[in-house]
């Protein structure tokens, strides 16, 4: 598949409900963050968060990697598009 472009990026986020695009410009505003951080940063419920997290996924805007200091949470991040 070939790389997202910025455009391309804009058009998938504005389709997602609010709360989704919130998770998506707090992590590429503000860098790696754990669910935990982004419950945190967004004031969002924690199942809102896991919903936004896995719709941003799916579309492949964020990855997820391990988080050295708590192996039982993951660190979020955009991916590079």
């Amino acid at each position: 598949m070939a790389e997202a472009t910025y455009e391309d990026v804009e058009k998938i986020i504005e389709e997602f409900p609010p709360s989704t695009k919130k998770i998506f410009e707090v992590l590429r505003s503000k860098g790696p963050m754990t669910q935990k951080d982004l419950i945190n940063e967004t004031s969002l419920s924690p199942r809102t968060v896991r919903h936004a997290i896995q719709r941003l996924k799916e579309k492949g805007l964020i990855i997820e990697k391990f988080y050295f200091k708590d192996a039982r949470q993951r660190l979020y991040c955009p991916s590079k598009n």
